[in-house]
């Protein structure tokens, strides 16, 4: 599908939307299924990462040309760290063919599985046979609580003669020292020696990866009741904040997002933490990832683990934050007992500052903003000892850490510490600080100025923005200034955005020119796109975008990066997507702690949209856009009554009261 952009005289010739052949397709409730029995493009392999409190893993899965699956998987363990104690310490063990259970059927080698369906709904469950009368469903999770792995394999005959199944014997232990003593590493299953199966009998056992201090008594599971709480945790998240609009596919694929972003939040002895994942980041916090993409949107979500995180993100950080105005950590790591900060200032405080002023204002909790407004303060005043001559934030390097150039200011600290001051007014006025609101506002108007003045360029032919005093090559945080509500350079900005120097088959290029993409600059783009009011052009690249993740060949979730990362199912990236939604399509801005500026982007093909069973502002309450003669109608109810009804001109803002 080409997508052309003609932008108010701007002539731009669009990229070509990344087109896909579909291999996964959407099942029932909230997953999706691929038909691998009847796939004609085997072999496949793929990987996703999965989450619980204590542990998470990468599971790998291949389906052969013979249609035999082969899994691997790595096992991560976030408190049980090793030497030296730092980011990357969480304990890992990868488990290859040597964990896979060998069977033999009625005396014979039973040889593999044939995979015939695999299901992705919280769990990898695959279901094949081995043999002609063996059905096999795999049902594979992280316990949502303990520190381990189940693999759960359900038998069923269906054959019409009685089978004898023997598992052989798969045990390993493994003991390893750290910094809090001695680990217990197990591996193995709890299957009989022996298994009779008559016609349409079923069994199952269980193969269990889990870890322990040596001092800890050995993990008991009951596979069953652990299955029904990792679906219990799921189907909760799939009543909260969900996404409602003509296209399933955006649907699914914004549910699957809340379930990547929220069962990433580990148990670590510096309490809860958010953990991008990838078999490298746990029991640590980052200024991007935890403070600026995720805290704002837990309180959406309204999940008790995420917000308890993001709370804690912000705590920690401000242990940091002293009258020498040294700058903060990069990250703290280690469950919070150490720090990292190799790559210098790399914009943190302006992150900080723009996460917990949208946090706190999300959550609409008085307590907790009073608690962290000197904080969001202390931010603010640091970055205003970093301006530069022409008024904008200098920074050593920016959330990239120096893979690609920032100079010695960069448009996305800039533009960060904008959002900052304009959320940190808001949060001002909230709570009775009406000078400060004031300062704030005054001093964001003037960051605007500095930011046109000083970063406003024309680049490879688009009046957009440099992202550095000598940049001549696009660069994909071009579209930061519109996520935050800089509309001067808007219709440059778009057709840079999606012409063929930064559009790509995943998204957009960090640089023009270069192979290296991030998902994040991605969903900021389209974030910043429909806020900028190009509908029709956002929606078009989000859904082509959407099918590549969510039932393209690497799925069910937005990706890290590439060629560096491997494309990883980080967590963050996926609180970004769904933000593409509550901040973009919708135009939820908070603007108080139980209010809202509310700007709604209806595509002109859909008659409605909606947001249902919204947490946030302390409260629960729908969120409906409707079609309407003279613009969109826009309902906010709670419970089976309306509490805001109002039609606006579409392209219109409208404030949304919630103590009315």
């Amino acid at each position: 599908m080409a997508c052309g952009l003609m932008l108010a005289g701007v002539a731009a010739r669009g990229a070509e939307a990344p087109g896909i052949a579909d291999r996964w397709a959407l099942g029932p409730g909230a997953a999706i299924h691929w038909d691998a029995a009847r796939d004609g493009r085997l072999p496949h392999q793929d990987f996703l990462e999965q989450s619980g409190r204590g542990v998470s893993q990468v599971v790998r899965y291949e389906v052969g040309a013979d249609g035999a699956l082969a899994v691997r998987r790595s096992v991560v363990w976030p408190r049980l760290r090793t030497f030296p104690n730092n980011t990357h310490a969480s304990l890992t063990r990868a488990y290859g063919a040597e964990a896979e259970p060998v069977l033999r059927l009625d005396g014979q080698p039973a040889g593999p599985i044939k995979a015939a369906e695999l299901v992705l709904d919280g769990t990898l469950t695959i279901r094949g046979r081995i043999g002609p009368s063996l059905a096999v469903e795999r049902v594979i999770f992280p316990a949502p609580e303990s520190l381990a792995t189940l693999d759960v394999w359900k038998l069923r005959n269906t054959g019409h003669a009685a089978l004898e199944l023997a598992v052989a014997p798969l045990a390993k232990l493994e003991t390893v020292r750290g910094p809090y003593g001695v680990y217990v590493l197990e591996m193995g299953h709890d299957a009989p020696a022996s298994i009779h199966l008559a016609p349409g009998q079923a069994g199952q056992f269980t193969v269990t990866f889990s870890g322990r201090l040596a001092s800890e008594a050995p993990l008991r599971l009951n596979a069953v009741a652990e299955e029904a709480r990792r679906r219990a945790f799921v189907a909760a998240l799939n009543q909260a904040l969900v996404l409602e609009t003509p296209n399933p596919v955006l649907d699914r694929a914004f549910a699957f997002a809340k379930l990547r972003a929220a069962e990433s939040v580990y148990a670590t002895r510096g309490g809860l933490m958010l953990g991008p994942g990838g078999l490298s980041y746990y029991a640590a916090l980052w200024c991007n990832d935890n403070v600026e993409y995720a805290g704002p949107f837990f309180p959406f979500l309204g999940d008790a683990g995420g917000n308890e995180a993001s709370l804690n993100t912000y705590r920690l950080f401000a242990h940091f934050m002293g009258p020498d105005y040294h700058p903060i950590p990069s990250s703290i790591v280690a469950e919070g007992v150490d720090i990292w900060e190799g790559a210098g200032d790399r914009g943190d405080a302006a992150m900080y500052a723009y996460g917990v002023a949208r946090f706190c204002l999300a959550r609409g909790d008085r307590a907790i903003a009073e608690e962290l407004w000197p904080r969001l303060e202390w931010s603010l005043e640091y970055c205003r000892r970093k301006l530069t001559p022409e008024g904008v934030v200098a920074s050593d390097s920016d959330e990239l850490e120096g893979r690609f150039p920032a100079g010695r200011a960069n448009l996305s600290t800039a533009s960060l510490a904008y959002g900052g001051l304009r959320s940190a007014a808001d949060l001002g006025r909230a709570l009775g600080k009406t000078a400060a609101a004031g300062e704030y506002a005054r001093r964001a108007d003037l960051l605007a100025k500095a930011i046109e003045s000083y970063f406003g360029a024309r680049v490879e032919g688009f009046d957009t923005y440099r992202y550095y005093d000598t940049n001549t090559v696009l660069r994909s945080w071009i579209c930061l200034p519109l996520c935050q509500g800089l509309m001067g350079r808007r219709e440059g900005t778009i057709a840079a955005l999606f012409s063929p120097r930064l559009w790509t088959a995943d998204g957009l290029a960090t640089q023009a020119g270069d192979k290296t993409f991030w998902d994040r600059s991605t969903l900021y783009g389209f974030r910043g796109v429909f806020q900028a009011g190009e509908t029709a052009t956002a929606l078009r690249y989000l859904e082509a975008y959407s099918r590549r993740r969510l039932l393209g060949d690497h799925v069910p979730y937005a990706v890290e990066a590439f060629p560096e990362g491997g494309q990883r199912h980080l967590a963050a990236e996926s609180a970004l997507h769904a933000r593409v939604y509550t901040e973009g399509l919708f135009g939820i801005l908070p603007t108080g702690l139980d209010r809202f500026q509310c700007l709604p982007r209806l595509p002109e093909a859909w008659d409605h949209m909606a947001l249902r069973s919204i947490r946030a502002f302390g409260r629960e309450f729908d969120l409906t856009v409707s079609r309407a003669a003279s613009g969109v109608k826009i309902t906010v109810t709670r419970g089976s009554r309306a509490v805001f009804k109002q039609t606006a001109p579409s392209g219109q803002s409208v404030e949304i009261v919630l103590s009315h």
